[in-house]
């Protein structure tokens, strides 16, 4: 994979902050744009904006025809069945609302389980607590070994014949963790329950088949996978998309109206109330291209050459304490720290000092920070365009960390 021609796909990263060299390493947060992405939203301002399936003119017309293009490519993307199965929403986290209110609030009853993991991200943790809280269900986490990954008798002790829905995420965007969700799938299905797949952190750097996963339901974001903020796709098996109730009321969702009556659309329209975020999917269809050209393979194993360098990098520095599993095999490029002495925030306000960019804090995870018993971390996560050299940024501004807070080298 050439980087260099990579790199020169993504403008920003060209730059200098603070006079340093920019190292952009906060991509578990949000992803850069390449140009193919930039350009195909601005070609659809500049030529296509319309209103989808509203006008019978061109405008309108051609804004229909790139939607359901992207839908269309979505559904590729992610090898699922069914156009139908595919639903824009504004990003992961209210796709996984969409789910917890309109299948969550009406299917699940008093004592049903619902089964999460501790890593998961507040997205996918406070909807199910919202869900248990008003149906009387039960709330159940599976915990972590020491290594920071799941153990399957952790699994089979947990989802049991109460249980009736799971819900995880592929990769945690704290731990970098990567989860066996279709074992977990498999079991989980044996035990009558419906799966959920948060795919938030892994759509960027794994190739996704929801009908391998044998996932129910699936959500990600666009924008941290060199898409547009704004856009995340919910997919969903279509016999149950077909029985849940909207989550949202308004126009275009409806098939017919009357004073005291309505019926609604088909799949997938059922879900998308109100104007749709139409130049946010043209731009996350373009994202899809450009990964699809270079391809998850070579992503993968630039992502876990670098991966691997930084823990190496990182386990020279004795007052460096990392968070996640060694084993590159289940990890992604997610590698989040602790610097002894040093509050997270401070050594991510000084690394931004030298040009790194990296995110602090409890990450949207603070069951999983009082877990691990920290109170936050530093997180530098990695993609495709990131190099060596930015990566010796990071050991080198972590170094001057530790100086400016006083504790020598």
């Amino acid at each position: 994979m050439d980087i260099e021609k990579i790199r020169r796909d993504f403008p920003i990263l060209n730059q200098e902050i603070n006079g340093r060299s920019l190292a952009y390493l906060d991509n578990a947060a949000t992803t850069q744009k390449p140009k193919l992405v930039l350009e195909a939203v601005n070609e659809y301002n500049h030529r296509f904006n319309g209103n989808p399936h509203r006008g019978a003119h061109y405008l309108g017309v051609e804004a229909t025809r790139l939607y359901e293009g992207a839908r269309t490519k979505i559904k590729e993307f992610i090898n699922a069945g069914s156009t139908q199965e595919i639903i824009f929403t504004k990003n992961a986290t209210e796709a996984l609302n969409l789910i917890a209110y309109a299948y969550g609030m009406t299917f699940l009853e008093p004592g049903d389980e619902i089964v999460i993991c501790i890593s998961e991200h507040h997205s996918n943790l406070v909807c199910w607590q919202q869900v248990a809280g008003v149906k009387g269900a039960v709330l159940k986490y599976l915990y972590l070994n020491d290594d920071y990954t799941l153990d399957f008798e952790e699994i089979e002790t947990k989802i049991t014949t109460k249980t009736k829905l799971v819900s995880i995420a592929q990769m945690s965007n704290v731990l970098g963790t990567i989860y066996p969700v279709e074992e977990i799938a498999a079991y989980a299905h044996s035990m009558g329950a419906v799966v959920v797949v948060d795919a938030a952190q892994s759509a960027a750097h794994m190739a996704l088949d929801v009908q391998a996963l044998d996932a129910d339901f699936l959500v990600f974001s666009g924008h941290k996978m060199l898409g547009p903020m704004g856009i995340g796709v919910l997919y969903g098996k279509k016999e149950l998309l077909g029985k849940m109730p909207p989550f949202l009321y308004g126009g275009d969702m409806i098939e017919y109206v009357e004073e005291q009556s309505v019926s609604f659309a088909e799949l997938p329209y059922k879900f998308e109330a109100g104007t749709q975020n139409v130049e946010g999917a043209v731009g996350l269809a373009a994202a899809v291209d450009y990964l699809s050209q270079i391809g998850f393979d070579k992503i993968q194993a630039h992502e876990r050459e670098l991966t691997k360098y930084a823990l190496e990098r990182l386990a020279q520095l004795p007052y460096v304490q990392v968070y996640g599993p060694r084993d590159l095999s289940i990890r992604g490029p997610v590698i989040s720290f602790t610097v002894d002495g040093c509050h997270p925030h401070d050594t991510a306000t000084i690394l931004d000092h030298y040009g790194v960019a990296v995110r602090a804090g409890h990450h949207c995870a603070q069951p999983l920070m009082n877990y691990l018993e920290v109170p936050a971390t530093s997180r530098a996560s990695f993609y495709l365009y990131n190099t060596k050299a930015e990566i010796d940024n990071l050991v080198e501004g972590i170094k001057q960390v530790r100086r400016w807070l006083g504790h020598g080298s």
